[in-house]
């Protein structure tokens, strides 16, 4: 689609992830205006938005809750806006750690084995070995992120992780090479390996400048990079995703994939992983921005045809 467009891209918001998100945003109104398209920038900081008149589209460029929980998808399906990326059943599937491993383990996508706690008092699961990783159940990008590498740590890890949420998944740690495979239209998309210089990928390491190495195409053989992929898209359809969205996976050193979770609305800062991916497939940023776009519009397209289609012929 190549006319031009009056488009309402959504960032900062009301999450822990407010900071990124107005970067992510700020990035993609740019790149949207470089198209021709008329962009206006609106934050719902407090939850609540008013879209300028005459909007087609809407871009959305939030992270963490009601970003990428399912919150502003009813939003906007209420005042019948097309926009970017997952419907509101899919974010909030994704958004939730546990119900997104539950609908992989339903649908044969290897994940670790996992449980939910929530309260710090809970003893040392009986069966369990350390390293364990404890997070958020529902919360985005790393955040409140915990890694226990010896019994001692378990309470501890546990009272910082129920900071952010009120549940806190503990699986078990996959020792391995970390993965992300951004999906797109359907396709699975490079995939990302992404090594941290020191300690774990957590926030701190995530968006911080040079405190992290990627490589794409990761260097795994083409029958690892597909299962990679396999298992990615696999998570993908398990919870209803659509357009796009991002997959992480941990790598095995026998070549096993094994999904840690989707984000739906991933970082769109120009270095971020999914544009890193698109890049690597031969896609500018500009045109990651018009893809993602032209599959919010295609979709409506295709909604609003089926429903004339339905209508009754009046007598």
């Amino acid at each position: 689609m190549n006319r031009k467009l009056n488009i309402a891209v959504l960032l900062g918001g009301p999450s822990a992830e407010r900071e990124v998100s107005l970067r992510s945003g700020a990035a993609v109104a740019k790149a949207l205006r470089s198209l021709g398209h008329l962009v206006a920038e609106v934050d719902p900081q407090d939850g609540r938005f008013d879209l300028p008149a005459g909007t087609e589209v809407v871009f959305l460029a939030l992270h963490g809750t009601y970003g990428e929980d399912g919150t502003v998808q009813r939003q906007l399906d209420e005042l019948d806006v097309p926009y970017t990326g997952c419907d509101a059943d899919a974010s909030q599937a994704a958004f939730d750690k546990v119900l997104t491993k539950q609908r992989c383990q339903a649908a044969g996508v290897p994940t670790a084995k996992f449980l939910v706690v929530n309260s710090a008092a809970v003893p040392w699961p009986s069966g369990w070995q350390p390293p364990l990783v404890a997070k958020p159940v529902r919360q985005g990008s790393s955040v409140g992120l915990q890694f226990i590498e010896r019994v001692a740590d378990w309470g501890p890890a546990l009272s910082e992780a129920l900071k952010f949420d009120s549940d806190v998944l503990v699986e078990e740690k996959i020792i391995g090479r970390e993965t992300t495979v951004g999906i797109l239209g359907g396709e699975a998309l490079p995939v990302v390996e992404v090594r941290p210089k020191a300690g774990a990928y957590d926030y701190r390491n995530k968006y911080t400048a040079g405190c992290t190495e990627y490589f794409c195409p990761a260097d795994f053989d083409a029958p690892t990079t597909r299962r990679i992929q396999v298992a990615a898209l696999g998570a993908f359809a398990a919870i209803g995703g659509r357009d796009y969205a991002r997959v992480d996976v941990m790598v095995r050193a026998d070549g096993d994939p094994v999904v840690l979770e989707v984000n739906t609305l991933p970082g769109m800062t120009e270095t971020s992983l999914l544009p890193k991916a698109a890049a690597a497939a031969g896609m500018d940023y500009a045109q990651l921005c018009q893809r993602m776009v032209d599959l919010a519009l295609l979709r409506n397209e295709k909604l609003k045809t089926k429903n004339v289609n339905r209508a009754p012929a009046i007598a």
